[in-house]
């Protein structure tokens, strides 16, 4: 067998004996080094190193750190609450509140399960109360939640824009269009779902009124002007991604524990273990990913699988159609970044030589990786919604079905109208 061949058998047989994604990497990777006699030993620090050893890396931790204390500094309350006065009392009311606030709530956090946490604890048990069934109050969350990888600031993209040497800014740039795309067909899917349930909006909500709407927005103002302010930040030139999410935290503390007086000392340091053991999940897959990348790369895997697929067509379409078709079954057993840390770098190469923009295949990838988060075994979305709503997995599975294919039909828009994906970015000349 070629080194290629061990390297990938070794994988394969890690992931079904359940071996956690970054061992299952490095025992492939060592594997092959040893069997293969391919390059010395010491490429494996030195490549877990460098695989650490990128400062856009940085953001992860602190945006989840920054989400993690708007949450308990009552922010996502008040966001909450703005938005429920606007379609509070329409049908499915509580459910497009909901899709609405994870929209929001993405320009804050950059995780989806962490979304799906933030704003389903609030609006989970205010769809039961109000008469709605356990199903579309969970299957609404988790569905909304997957706008939490799209909209900026976004983790997957940071990694993305990492492995594809692409600046972060021009990827946080091409999500915008592409996640409102997504929320309007996500809130156009839980509003048909509730008018066919009889599903009616928040009883106890006062009819709308601009000068009680005005009065709340002025209430939570500096709730409302977190998005603004972190994403102001890095649009503006002041501030890099990176220092944008120490803004987040420091913004979110200001918040939390000055405007609000919510935010207290246990709170901050559940924030900063959250934030250190997401990252270290991360940072483990980064380098593990970079020595296994290596090896690809000395065997010269992308380009065979560009050869590969170039035999079936050359028509850029049919391949992402393809690449996206392999992305399901994928999303079924890995995890977002897992997928995107290996995949990106061995794709990326053919999809340049196609002639498909990088930054519209990147949001692809990250929108295509979406359905990851609502589909088992992984599903974590589900998961959340689940242990929050007190209904079992397989369920919400079934519930969600309407959502995945609405999501299905924002994922072919995308795959087919590049100009969704590139148009901001190069018209603000972050793509360039």
């Amino acid at each position: 067998m070629t080194p290629l061949e061990i390297a990938l058998i070794c994988m394969a047989v890690m992931f079904i004996l359940g071996v956690p994604i970054f061992m299952s990497l490095a025992i492939a990777s060592v594997v092959t080094l040893v069997v293969g006699d391919l390059l010395p030993l010491t490429v494996v620090h030195n490549s877990l190193f460098d695989g650490l050893n990128i400062f856009p890396l940085l953001a992860i931790p602190c945006f989840v750190v920054a989400g993690s204390l708007m949450e308990y500094g009552n922010i996502t309350n008040q966001i909450v609450d703005v938005v429920k006065q606007m379609v509070g009392r329409m049908y499915g009311g509580l459910g497009i509140t909901t899709i609405l606030a994870c929209t929001f709530f993405a320009a804050i956090s950059g995780s989806g399960p962490g979304t799906v946490a933030a704003v389903g604890t609030i609006l989970i048990p205010a769809m039961l109360r109000n008469g709605y069934s356990k199903d579309y109050a969970a299957a609404t969350t988790s569905s909304g939640g997957t706008i939490g990888i799209l909209i900026p600031p976004s983790n997957p993209m940071i990694i993305y824009a990492i492995l594809g040497n692409l600046s972060v800014t021009a990827m946080f740039t091409a999500g915008f269009l592409p996640g409102f795309l997504v929320a309007f067909i996500m809130l156009t899917t839980a509003w048909i779902i509730a008018k066919k349930n009889g599903f009616q909006g928040d009883t106890d909500a006062p009819p709308f009124s601009w000068r009680f709407f005005l009065r709340s927005c002025r209430k939570c103002f500096f709730a409302l002007m977190t998005p603004f302010i972190i994403l102001g930040s890095i649009y503006s030139g002041m501030a890099t991604p990176v220092e944008a999410s120490v803004v987040a935290i420091a913004w979110a503390l200001f918040v939390g524990s000055v405007i609000n007086r919510a935010l207290k000392l246990q709170h901050i340091q559940k924030s900063l273990l959250e934030g250190a053991m997401i990252c270290g999940g991360v940072l483990l897959i980064v380098g593990a990913s970079t020595l296994f990348g290596k090896i690809l790369t000395f065997e010269e895997a992308p380009q065979r699988m560009t050869a590969m697929v170039m035999e079936i067509s050359r028509d850029p379409k049919v391949v992402l159609l393809m690449i996206i078709g392999v992305l399901y079954v994928l999303g079924m057993f890995m995890e977002t970044l897992s997928t995107i840390i290996i995949l990106a770098p061995v794709l990326l190469p053919m999809i340049l030589e196609l002639g498909i923009d990088p930054i519209h295949f990147g949001i692809v990838l990250i929108v295509t990786n979406n359905v990851a988060m609502l589909t088992p075994p992984l599903g974590v979305n589900l998961f959340v919604a689940s242990r929050i709503a007190h209904l079992s997995v397989e369920r919400i599975s079934i519930a969600v079905i309407p959502y995945l294919i609405a999501l299905t039909i924002a994922i072919l828009i995308l795959a087919f109208i590049p100009e969704i994906s590139t148009w901001l970015p190069y018209t603000l000349g972050y793509g360039k």
